[in-house]
């Protein structure tokens, strides 16, 4: 059984998202995975958000598109101050 066509474009949307934060911000193969879960994570959590309150802008079929990649960045950028090594170094003070 395969999976449906939106569920990959989403995978796909979703993924590149946390391969680009990754180009952007750069880091070892471990944070590279890390990113990529999370913003499926994000992904997924602003698609259930936009379809609660009804948010229809940039609305692909069945996803919508600004709420899930604005959540999926919003929790890159958390992830990323979490396990940055300067967050680590200044609470070893």
């Amino acid at each position: 059984m395969m999976p449906s066509p939106i569920f990959v474009f989403a995978l796909i949307i979703a993924t590149m998202c946390g391969l680009g934060f990754h180009v952007v911000v750069g880091g070892n193969a471990r944070r590279l995975i890390l990113f990529v879960a999370v913003s499926w994570l994000g992904f997924w959590l602003g698609q259930a958000i936009g379809a609660a309150f009804e948010i229809d802008v940039l609305k692909i079929g069945v996803i919508r598109l600004l709420p899930a990649v604005l959540s999926a960045l919003v929790w890159l950028v958390l992830a990323h101050l979490l396990t940055s090594g300067s967050a680590r170094q200044a609470s070893r003070r």
